[in-house]
């Protein structure tokens, strides 16, 4: 079985930057679509952000509210990714996961995690002063 392991979560001040990474735990692995979720307390898991396969290149897709301030990236094997976050706010503090899928949901299903078959097991991002 396949497993995502995150790092690269922790405690930033409002306006800081803070860089998640993801990487499977098999070399072979390689996935056509890598997303990112986030679940604050007392809230439904939502996506934060995805990069799928698309032709010969990529597409991505993201939640409103991070557009322009984070950004989803992979490596050129589709086996490890990468969340930046930039201009972060209290509201962005949640537990982070990373998810993959070897499947290709269409493009309104990237935003559901029953789309995705590969978690990591999450990593606290808490945004405070």
């Amino acid at each position: 079985q396949v497993n995502l392991v995150e790092s690269g979560g922790g405690l930033v001040q409002p306006g800081a930057s803070l860089r998640l990474s993801c990487a499977a735990s098999e070399r072979t692995f390689s996935s056509n679509v890598m997303a990112w979720f986030r679940q604050a307390p007392g809230k439904e898991r939502e996506v934060v952000g995805a990069v799928r396969r698309s032709g010969g290149g990529f597409m991505t897709y993201y939640k409103d509210s991070v557009k322009g301030r984070f950004t989803v990236s992979r490596d050129n094997g589709w086996n490890s990714g990468a969340l930046q976050m930039n201009r972060l706010t209290p509201e962005d503090t949640a537990v982070y996961y990373c998810a993959a899928t070897k499947g290709s949901p269409i493009s309104s299903l990237l935003r559901s995690a029953s789309a995705y078959e590969y978690w990591g097991q999450g990593t606290q991002v808490t945004v405070s002063s």
